[in-house]
């Protein structure tokens, strides 16, 4: 079975703080659904069996299910995101680019996530092959204070694929963007551990299926 099963595409986003994506930088890829939300109650005389299901999560700040958004933004259509899947309790959910493109993947979903409501301290944001150019520039200023600001949690933080201290989040967004097959086989499965209910993953789907030993 695939890693990232076929499933009917759910549609929501809402207005809020934007992140700002890196200088120079464009991401023409589509774009994630913010995860979880509230589940719609009946029609009055309306059998339960239809209405159309949500997904479970009451409004709570970080950790733990997602947080119900606001009002839903109809001013424009919502692209479709990939294929997505439960794993661990987590939703997973493939945002397909190109290794080269998989940062501005990653950028566009953090801006997605933070449009739909979520904390910037909910989101972890990791990397299988060249270093996001935020953590480069944090790291320049020594590990010290790079990792000061990891431990702080309270901002979307940037992590090599392989960093072990890195802790988890409610939602993980890892870019494909990279990186030895080893690396990338081992990426994925610790990044799904680390995702308390979202794992995004920004990458080539072929490859990434190939690499964990699944059919495409």
């Amino acid at each position: 079975m695939p890693l990232f099963s076929e499933e009917p595409q759910i549609h929501e986003s809402v207005p809020g703080p934007r992140a700002t994506p890196a200088a120079g930088r464009t991401a023409p890829t589509p774009r994630p659904v913010p995860g979880p939300g509230p589940r719609p109650a009946p029609p009055r005389g309306a059998p339960a069996s239809s209405v159309r299901p949500g997904k479970p999560g009451p409004a709570a700040p970080p950790r733990g299910p997602v947080a119900a958004p606001p009002a839903q933004r109809t001013s424009s259509p919502q692209p479709s995101a990939g294929k997505t899947g439960t794993a661990a309790g987590a939703q997973l959910q493939l945002i397909p680019a190109p290794a080269d493109g998989a940062i501005d993947a990653a950028d566009e979903a953090v801006d997605l996530l933070l449009d739909s409501g979520r904390a910037p301290s909910d989101i972890l944001v990791l990397t299988t092959g060249e270093t996001h150019p935020w953590a480069a520039h944090e790291l320049s200023f020594g590990e010290a204070s790079y990792w000061a600001q990891h431990d702080a949690a309270d901002d979307v933080f940037y992590a090599d694929a392989g960093a072990e201290r890195a802790t988890g989040r409610p939602v993980v967004v890892v870019a494909v963007n990279g990186g030895t097959d080893d690396v990338t086989a081992q990426a994925l499965p610790a990044a799904m551990a680390r995702a308390g209910t979202l794992l995004i993953v920004c990458g080539d789907p072929q490859r990434i299926n190939t690499v964990l030993g699944t059919p495409a």
